[in-house]
């Protein structure tokens, strides 16, 4: 049996992907050289490691098997390339992160950047993903952190608080929304929206909760940015959900009304989720202590984020000045 870390890499990206397509895309495979490979691994084995659908392909129990070895295999290739690279000029680690779309779009960018200033040699695979998925995809050990709302069960991860924030309606300043002092989501679906892209984590978790509610979400328009969904509101487009922080930076350029959202969900206290911190590799140790470091760390979580941040001087023997 003699599989590459290509194969391993390649099976990986399409199991958690779903599908052969998106998995070679992810492994920056043509289709039909990912497909050879898929079966010369099940040839090879002598079993089939996936079951192909209409929708996608599933892990056999055999392909589970070795989805959990291939994931111990890469993940130490990773920390060995990591180690090796401190002394070469090129990437020395590489950090996979799944994000929900609020952090993702709001907290992340900025974090990120200064981050990668100060470490040059350190890349970032940054995903965006529902926070439930996350919490599952980091027990599995598919990424090295997550970031989730906090109303998600992490069940034994690790968790230290991030951010805080909270989702809002726009409208128009005109719109007969406009006045009301707040407003639950269930009483808005009657209204055209602009949102995000449907595939998007935000947008996903939205149509669920209309689905709960037992209205549909009327999409009139799907974007790819929060301040996009705002301009097409000032537009007078449709109605849209946002986070607090972008209603409140583009109302300073926009002509946008912004009404709070009175649902518990909207509430929105973001977490760092990982496995376990004694386990991550020094970068992305590096990062979780980067991140905590931020200057909106929950205000009723300051002594949890305190004690989380001498965790890390503990552990990497640090002391902040």
């Amino acid at each position: 049996m003699r599989f590459d870390l290509a194969d391993l890499s390649l099976f990986r990206h399409v199991v958690e992907a779903g599908s052969i397509t998106r998995g070679a895309e992810r492994a920056h495979l043509a289709l039909a050289a990912a497909s050879t490979r898929i079966r010369s691994m099940e040839e090879v084995l002598g079993v089939a490691l996936l079951t192909r659908g209409r929708h996608g392909v599933t892990p056999t129990q055999a392909g589970r098997t070795l989805l959990q070895h291939a994931r111990a295999i890469l993940r130490q290739a990773e920390r060995l390339h990591e180690d090796l690279g401190a002394y070469g000029g090129g990437i020395a680690g590489q950090i996979r992160v799944l994000s929900n779309t609020n952090a993702l779009t709001e907290f992340l960018p900025e974090a990120l950047s200064s981050f990668l200033s100060a470490h040059p040699n350190v890349s970032v695979d940054l995903e965006e993903r529902l926070s439930d998925e996350i919490v599952g995809l980091i027990a599995e050990g598919v990424a090295d952190l997550g970031i989730v709302a906090g109303t998600v069960d992490a069940g034994g991860l690790e968790t230290y608080p991030f951010r805080r924030d909270r989702f809002v309606l726009v409208v128009a300043p005109d719109h007969p929304l406009a006045r009301r002092a707040s407003i639950g989501f269930a009483d808005v679906l009657g209204y055209d929206f602009v949102g995000l892209d449907r595939a998007s984590a935000l947008q996903r978790f939205l149509a669920a909760k209309a689905v709960r509610v037992g209205r549909p979400l009327r999409l009139r328009v799907q974007l790819r940015s929060f301040d996009a969904v705002c301009r097409l509101v000032e537009c007078k487009v449709g109605i849209g959900v946002v986070p607090e922080t972008t209603a409140h930076r583009v109302a300073k350029t926009m002509a946008v009304a912004v009404v709070p959202l009175i649902d518990p969900w909207a509430a929105r206290d973001l977490t760092i989720c990982i496995r376990k911190m004694d386990d991550l590799p020094l970068y992305a140790r590096q990062l979780v202590e980067h991140l905590l470091r931020g200057p909106d760390i929950l205000p009723r979580e300051a002594r949890k984020g305190d004690r989380a941040r001498q965790l890390l001087q503990d552990r990497t023997g640090r002391e902040e000045k």
